[in-house]
C-alpha cells in the first residue's frame, strides 16, 4: 500500500512539473487584483530607484500615482502591494519609462530583472524620458481618462503601422541588439512637462549606457536610412520644403583598401509644401531645386555618420552589411576598428513629384 501511494505521489508530481504548474496558487480574482500598465523609473539623489505607477488601471475609481524609493526592482513590486488594497500584477505591464540621467549610468540590471520575470512580457515598450514625468501624470489625471492606456495605445499604433514617426522598441528588441554583434541599442526619447509628453528623437546606446540622442533632421534621416525606411512627412526647414510619403532604398558598399563606406540612397516621394522663393513649377527650377535637396541631404547624412563614428557607436547596424555567405565575415573587433577609421561617400538620388494642384 505504501509503495502504491509512493508511486501515485511521484506520478502526480510528474504531471504537475510537465504541465509547468506550481503548487503555489496565486490569487487572480478580478476583485482583488490591479494589473499594472506602466512603470516610470528614475534615480534619487541617494542612488535609490524611484518607481512610480498609476492605480487603479481598470476599475472606475479615482486614479492616483504611487511612488516608491527602493534599492531593487523586485523590491518595488513587493512594496507596492503594501500601499494599495488590491494586489498589483505585472502580467499586463506594457511600458517602462526610464529617466535619461539614469539611462546614462546603465540600465542592464533593470532590464535583466524584467527579462527573467516570467510574468512580464518581452514585448513591453521601453522609453527614455527627460523632464518631470510625475508632474505630467499628476496634471493629466483629471483631464485624460485612462491616461496610462492612452499612452500604450499611441505606442502600439506607431509600432504596428511603421510610419517612421518614432523609434518604437520593446524589451526583446533592445536586449537582442545589446547582445548581438555589429549592433548597438536604441530607444525613443520623450520630453515630459506638466502639460505634455512629446516625442523628441532617438537615443543611441553603447552597451547599456545612453551616449547621445538625435532630434529633428538627424532623427528623420535616421528613420529613412535605418529604421522604417519611410516618412509620412519629411520636413526640411533650411530649404523651406516638406516632402511627403518618402520611401528610401539604401545600398551600402565597403572598400577596405580605401577605408571607404559608400551609401547609395534612393528617395521616392512628393513635394507637399514649399515656402521658398524659387519657381519650382517650371522644369528648370524644379530640377535645380531637386539637386539642391540632394546636396543638402548628402552633407547632413555625412555629418550624422561622422557624429556616430566619433562616439564609436553604430546604431544603424551598418556592420551587418559586412556579412556575406560567400566570403569570410569581418570579426566584430575588426569591424569596429574599420568603422572608427572609415571615410564616407554619400550619394542621394531623389525621385520626387513636383508640387501640383490636385484640384486641376
Amino acid at each position: 500500500m505504501k509503495a502504491w501511494k509512493k508511486i501515485s505521489f511521484i506520478a502526480m508530481l510528474s504531471l504537475v512539473l510537465m504541465a509547468g504548474c506550481t503548487p503555489f496558487v496565486e490569487n487572480n480574482e478580478v476583485e482583488d487584483i490591479a494589473p499594472v500598465i506602466f512603470w516610470s523609473i528614475s534615480e534619487t539623489d541617494e542612488g535609490k530607484l524611484e518607481i512610480s505607477t498609476l492605480v487603479p488601471p481598470l476599475v472606475k475609481e479615482k486614479k492616483r500615482l504611487l511612488t516608491l524609493n527602493v534599492d531593487l526592482i523586485e523590491e518595488g513590486g513587493k512594496e507596492f502591494n503594501l500601499l494599495y488594497y488590491r494586489e498589483l500584477k505585472t502580467g499586463q505591464l506594457r511600458m517602462v519609462l526610464i529617466n535619461e540621467e539614469l539611462a546614462k549610468k546603465g540600465i542592464r540590471p533593470i532590464l535583466e530583472s524584467m527579462l527573467t520575470d516570467p510574468d512580464i512580457s518581452q514585448r513591453l515598450f521601453l522609453l527614455i524620458f527627460r523632464g518631470n514625468f510625475k508632474d505630467y501624470i499628476q496634471n493629466q489625471l483629471n483631464q485624460q481618462e485612462n491616461l496610462d492606456y492612452f499612452l500604450y495605445s499611441m505606442l502600439r499604433h506607431y509600432d504596428e503601422y511603421n510610419q517612421g514617426e518614432m523609434s518604437i522598441i520593446n524589451l526583446h528588441q533592445f536586449m537582442k541588439r545589446l547582445y548581438s554583434p555589429y549592433s548597438f541599442p536604441i530607444l525613443p526619447v520623450f520630453k515630459a512637462d506638466k502639460d505634455s509628453l512629446i516625442y523628441e528623437g532617438t537615443a543611441f546606446f553603447s552597451e547599456d549606457k545612453l551616449i547621445t540622442s538625435i532630434e529633428k533632421l538627424d532623427e528623420q534621416l535616421f528613420q529613412l536610412l535605418s529604421n522604417d525606411h519611410y516618412l509620412k512627412l519629411f520636413a526640411i526647414p533650411d530649404l523651406a520644403v516638406t516632402l511627403g510619403h518618402v520611401r528610401s532604398n539604401v545600398k551600402i558598399n565597403f572598400d577596405q583598401k580605401q577605408s571607404l563606406i559608400s551609401f547609395k540612397v534612393m528617395l521616392d516621394g512628393r513635394i507637399e509644401e514649399y515656402r521658398g522663393e524659387k519657381n519650382i513649377l517650371k522644369d528648370q527650377g524644379f530640377y535645380a531645386f531637386n539637386q539642391e535637396i540632394e546636396s543638402y541631404l548628402e552633407k547632413q547624412t555625412t555629418d550624422l555618420l561622422n557624429k556616430m563614428q566619433e562616439l564609436k557607436v553604430d546604431p544603424m547596424q551598418i556592420g551587418t552589411n559586412t556579412l556575406s555567405p560567400f566570403s569570410k565575415p569581418m570579426s566584430e573587433k575588426d569591424w569596429l576598428y574599420f568603422w572608427e577609421k572609415a571615410n564616407f561617400d554619400v550619394d542621394f538620388n531623389l525621385k520626387i513629384e513636383p508640387l501640383t494642384n490636385v484640384g486641376q
